[in-house]
This record gives structure tokens, C-alpha cells and sequence, in this order.
């Protein structure tokens, strides 16, 4: 889901690199969690598209992984 359905803008949310995330240039993926949704971003291309998904489905995502 392209985010759609939440209010806040790119510059309103906390946003945090994931510890996965090379430091040398490579992939880069940014998270940040609002009320109700969690955003998933290119953390080379802040300004570009995101992803938002339900706070419910990002944390099944998160348990799966655990697996």
C-alpha cells in the first residue's frame, strides 16, 4: 500500500535505518512507525515513493521473521 491513508508527511516521522543496512552505499532501508501505520522507505532516495503498511501487519511481518 502506497501510503495512502496516513496523514503524516516524510518530514513528520522519526525515520530509522535498519540494522541490516550496509554502510558502505549499498542497500539502505528506513523504517518509522506512526499511530497506526509503519513506513518503509529507500533511505537513498528519501524524498521517493514508501511504503505503509497496517502497525497489526508489520508486527506479523516481524514475528514470521522470527521463525
Amino acid at each position: 500500500m502506497i501510503d495512502s491513508q496516513s496523514r503524516h508527511s516524510a518530514s513528520q516521522l522519526d525515520w530509522f535505518k535498519s540494522s541490516y543496512s550496509s554502510s558502505e552505499g549499498g542497500d539502505c532501508v528506513e523504517v518509522a512507525a506512526a499511530p497506526l501505520t509503519v513506513h518503509v522507505r529507500d533511505s537513498k532516495i528519501a524524498d521517493g515513493s514508501r511504503l505503509a503498511v497496517p502497525a497489526a501487519a508489520w508486527g506479523a511481518f516481524l514475528r514470521e521473521l522470527d521463525n
